[in-house]
């Protein structure tokens, strides 16, 4: 399983969200020197299947399980073979879905992805969670799925910005903690709602920052990682 980064630059995790074959193989080509992980989500998956993990550095394969504890297993152990450095599942789906995954990932023994529960999306702020029927504020919900999650068998969490400094007081340094919603200063937010800085995320405990559209949208997608890396604690 991946260990924790140690050089600046292998704490980005660069996003690679896009459809698009060609894009999606200049923009692996071009930040595979500049950060530790690339993310191939739900959009390049779905577009390329398989093939989509094939990279030049570790991928963190962002999938966000969640069906039935039978199903994800199933769906986990069909995933071993690509090798992916990091997997999610949602935590909502509960510590029964969880631990089945987890059992299915320790058939890859040492090699197997490190299992990341998805705790709170950070698009979703207090309202949007009412909207869903939970009346906690997001804090407090990402605090309740990681507890579970983690005692579920999860290796790691990911988490908005807001909620890193909160979880590492809660669970010490037990979790590796991937933190999306990350925005250098001046970037548009986006669809994001509980945002940080890459400098204020990493300060505050965690051990990976995924990075996207302020990363490949860029002139220069490598340039912008190296300034990324550069300005981190």
């Amino acid at each position: 399983m991946i260990e924790r980064p140690r050089a600046a630059h292998a704490r980005i995790i660069a996003a690679i969200d896009t459809g698009d074959a060609a894009r999606a193989k200049v923009l692996c080509d071009a930040l595979a020197p500049c950060c530790g992980l690339l993310k191939i989500g739900l959009e390049l998956f779905c577009a390329m299947g398989p093939p989509a993990v094939a990279r030049p550095v570790p991928v963190f394969l962002d999938l966000k399980l969640h069906d039935i504890p039978n199903t994800v297993a199933g769906a986990v152990r069909s995933l071993l073979p690509l090798a992916p450095a990091m997997l999610t599942l949602h935590a909502s789906g509960g510590a029964a879905m969880i631990s089945a995954a987890r059992d299915a990932a320790e058939r890859a023994g040492a090699a197997r992805p490190m299992l990341l529960a998805v705790t709170v999306l950070t698009s979703m702020d207090a309202a949007a969670l009412r909207e869903t029927g939970v009346a906690d504020d997001p804090a407090a919900q990402v605090l309740r799925l990681a507890r579970m999650a983690m005692a579920a068998g999860a290796d790691g969490l990911v988490c908005s910005p807001r909620e890193v400094a909160m979880l590492r007081d809660a669970l010490g340094d037990a979790p590796f903690l991937v933190v999306p919603g990350v925005r250098p200063t001046g970037s548009d937010a986006g669809d994001q709602a509980r945002t940080a800085t890459p400098a204020e995320a990493v300060a505050a405990g965690a051990d990976w920052i995924v990075i996207g559209r302020p990363i490949t949208g860029a002139a220069d997608p490598a340039a912008a990682a190296r300034a990324i890396a550069a300005g981190l604690p």
